[in-house]
């Protein structure tokens, strides 16, 4: 899928630099062209010539050297570019990019290039959490260039967290995806939930959940990049509203039954990853409940289930659900797949490293009706979205054959 694709790479001062080495191979035997540019500090970590021999092009470090070919190289590099990934990229790199630094060959390439813009971070983890970093991140999140996230696990520094650079293979999934968007939902409409309910309890507190709702909102992100028309009816989350998408917010489970089915019509498919609470206080009190010397007990009521009424009428939609189990993760899924007349279930377990709330991975396993099971390795829950979609549009081809 990369055959006769140009891609620039950039190598930074970093020392996940050597798994770049690999990243390069990759490409260039998937059918690319790739040029690579290194930062002066990059070539302390792994030489050039190492990079020379692997893509079988010049390798670009000095901006003021005399050229090859008479031709302003990082001009010629920006023009020719299909895709700049910049793996490993530092915080430095980051930073410099973010604030409009051109300094170097790297920096001059990315300001003047109209290519998508990849970074892959690789750096300690406080560097990586550093208020200022993520500022940077979210600047040029909004400027439209992407981001593969970091993994998390032991770093070169001794540290143990999240900052070590994405591996190879997801590197080229990524410039895959990028450089062969499908457009497979162009005339299709989602409605897509996601994140926690609040039922009040009194103007100050409430019950809710773990939920951050990076699941939905990052198949929403997908879908609205692969076309389709998206609306996304998000429970309160500290996440910003995917482009292309329309967001809608809702508090309680009530609130969200009465949104969904304001587009239901309209949508072909439902996919609902929220985290709905099962119950609510049988009375949200108008004034803050004062704290007494004695015991306070709240009554409960339970919830609209509100997979199993869209269950009852969904007709020739395709309807999505999602469970989040702490034992007995296949038997429930394949109860919640029948009870509520799902397509597909996308199941994971609680306790399980790398799966579940607030993380930004994945394992999952994916139950159809008929009870087979897909078991799917941790990966980034963006990639995880973009699976989903294809089992969506795979019995959506299904159905309008059979029809």
């Amino acid at each position: 899928m990369l055959e006769s694709k140009n891609i620039v790479l950039g190598v930074t001062g970093g020392i996940a630099a050597y798994k770049s080495c690999d990243l390069v191979s990759r490409l260039v035997k998937a059918g690319a062209n790739v040029d690579v540019i290194m930062t002066e500090n990059a070539i302390n970590f792994i030489s050039p010539l190492t990079f020379q021999a692997l893509s079988s092009n010049q390798v670009i470090v000095d901006m003021f050297k005399e050229p090859k070919y008479w031709e302003i190289q990082h001009i010629s590099l920006a023009k020719k570019a299909d895709v700049v990934v910049i793996a490993p990229a530092t915080a430095n790199i980051i930073g410099k990019i973010a604030n409009g630094i051109a300094d170097d060959m790297l920096t001059t390439t990315a300001m003047a290039t109209t290519a998508p813009l990849v970074f892959a971070p690789a750096m300690n983890s406080n560097m990586y959490e550093n208020k200022i970093l993520q500022s940077n991140i979210d600047r040029l999140r909004e400027l439209g260039y992407h981001f593969i996230e970091p993994g998390e696990g032991r770093l070169a520094c001794g540290d143990i967290g999240k900052g070590k650079m994405a591996e190879p293979y997801d590197i080229e999934l990524c410039i895959n995806e990028i450089l062969n968007k499908k457009k497979d939902l162009q005339d299709k409409t989602i409605i897509i939930t996601a994140g926690p309910t609040r039922e009040p309890i009194d103007p100050v507190r409430f019950i809710s959940n773990h939920s951050t709702g990076k699941m939905g909102y990052a198949i929403a992100e997908k879908a609205a990049e692969r076309g389709a028309k998206v609306y996304l009816i998000s429970g309160p989350t500290a996440l910003k509203a995917p482009k292309g998408v329309r967001l809608i917010s809702v508090n309680s489970a009530k609130d969200m039954q009465r949104r969904i089915m304001e587009h239901f019509d309209e949508a072909q498919i439902i996919i609902k990853s929220a985290a709905v609470a099962d119950y609510a206080p049988a009375v949200a009190h108008d004034q803050k409940i004062k704290k007494k010397d004695e015991n306070l007990t709240i009554e409960l009521v339970k919830n609209p289930d509100i997979l199993y009424e869209l269950g009852k009428i969904k007709g020739d939609k395709i309807l999505v659900g999602f469970a989040m189990e702490t034992q007995n993760l296949i038997e429930n899924a394949k109860e919640k797949v029948l009870k509520k007349n799902l397509d597909f279930i996308v199941a994971n377990d609680l306790f399980t490293e790398g799966a579940g709330f607030a993380t930004d991975t994945n394992i999952v396993k994916i139950i159809d009706r008929g009870g087979n099971i897909e078991s799917v390795p941790k990966m980034s829950k963006h990639q995880l979205a973009d699976l989903i979609l294809d089992r969506v549009m795979y019995l959506q081809q299904l159905g309008e054959v059979n029809r």
